[in-house]
C-alpha cells in the first residue's frame, strides 16, 4: 500500500486527485493539506511515501515545502503539480527533490504512474 499526501489549496483539486487515486487499489490517500506549511505538519503526523505538491500556495508555497520535506525526509517521494509546468517550474521543484513536475490537466493520465515509478526507482535506490 502507497500511502499519498495531497497538497493543493484548492479543495476540488485535491478532492478529484483523492477521487482518482482511490480506483487504484495499492494506493491510500492518507491526507490532504491545503497549503506548504500544514503538508508540513502531515508530513510528520502520517508518514505518506508520497506527497502530491502544488506549487502556486498561499503560506508556503510548494517549492519551499519540498525542500523542507526532502531535507528532513529524503526517503519521501514528491511529485510536483502545477497548471504551469514549464522549465523554470520544472527545475525549481526538482531542484528542491521533487522526481518530476506534471501539468494538472495531464494528472489524470500520468499521476499513479508517475507515482508507481518513482516509488520504484526511490526502493531500487535504497536497496
Amino acid at each position: 500500500m502507497i500511502r499519498v499526501l495531497l497538497v493543493d489549496d484548492h479543495a476540488m483539486v485535491r478532492q478529484g486527485l483523492r477521487s482518482l487515486l482511490e480506483l487504484y487499489p495499492d494506493f491510500e490517500v492518507a491526507g490532504e493539506a491545503s497549503n506548504g506549511e500544514e503538508a508540513l505538519e502531515l508530513v510528520r503526523e502520517l508518514s505518506p511515501a508520497v506527497v502530491v505538491m502544488d506549487i502556486n500556495m498561499p503560506k508556503l508555497n510548494g517549492i519551499e515545502a519540498t525542500a523542507r520535506i526532502k531535507k528532513m525526509y529524503p526517503h519521501i517521494v514528491v511529485v510536483g503539480l502545477s497548471v504551469n509546468a514549464s522549465d523554470q517550474n520544472r527545475q525549481a521543484m526538482t531542484a528542491a527533490g521533487a522526481t518530476t513536475l506534471i501539468t494538472k490537466e495531464a494528472a489524470v493520465e500520468q499521476l499513479y504512474e508517475e507515482i508507481k515509478e518513482s516509488v520504484n526507482n526511490r526502493s531500487r535506490a535504497v536497496h
